[in-house]
């Protein structure tokens, strides 16, 4: 079912930063940094597929993706709900069902056999793509997945996140480069607000995350 309730971008953001934090999704470790897999050192790591474990903020979650779609591509914007593998796939289908719109899937490369395929479901030419994933931390990845829609003859002009990492002012103009068109729930910066507000987290470990944020680049540089 199409959800009706229009929340605020502001509270979308919130609460969508509270229920990550509910279900620990988030983590901080600012003295034994995670590691990316660009090799690089963060305070930070969020674990979306998470999600998915958790009916009611899973449902709550996809009702505020297709609102804030809805909202700021179009209501009949889009004719099919595209899911990068893998952790896209269930979110993908989630908001499809929402939208009373057909699924695909793409892979990430490839599978070397059969039809070889990239695109799994059915996608035609002409069809406008939204491609659905967890989350964007600069905007590299999603560049192969929207040039395997295109290549269908469909058009993908638009990616919708749970959560933009928000610190690499960079993701929007790699975006928007190649013709996509960036929608997110939250940011980095909305649950450090709510982290703070919640006292979920110690002080010292909350001053050195905004640290990393305010300066990612710099950290890193800092402790490779």
């Amino acid at each position: 079912m199409i959800p009706t309730s229009f929340p605020p971008k502001e509270e979308i953001a919130r609460l969508s930063a509270r229920m990550l934090l509910e279900v620990k999704a988030v983590h901080f470790s600012p003295k034994e940094p995670f590691t990316l897999a660009s090799g690089l050192p963060s305070p930070t790591y969020i674990d979306c597929r998470k999600l998915i474990s958790y009916p009611r903020i899973r449902s709550t979650l996809m009702d505020f993706m297709t609102v804030t779609v809805m909202r700021d591509a179009g209501f009949e914007a889009f004719d099919n709900i595209a899911g990068g593998e893998t952790a896209g796939i269930p979110f993908s289908a989630m908001v499809a069902e929402r939208m009373g719109l057909p699924m695909s899937y793409v892979r990430k490369k490839p599978k070397g056999y059969g039809r070889n395929a990239r695109i799994e479901g059915e996608m035609s030419e002409g069809q406008r793509v939204l491609l659905v994933e967890d989350l964007t931390t600069d905007g590299g990845s999603k560049l192969s997945f929207v040039d395997a829609i295109r290549e269908t003859g469909a058009t993908c002009g638009h990616t919708a996140v749970i959560f933009y990492y928000g610190i690499f002012p960079e993701t929007i103009k790699t975006l928007g480069d190649h013709g996509v068109k960036l929608h997110a729930l939250c940011t980095w910066w909305d649950v450090l607000a709510e982290a703070r507000a919640s006292e979920m987290f110690d002080s010292i470990t909350l001053d050195e995350v905004e640290a990393f944020l305010r300066a990612p680049r710099a950290w890193q540089e800092a402790r490779k």
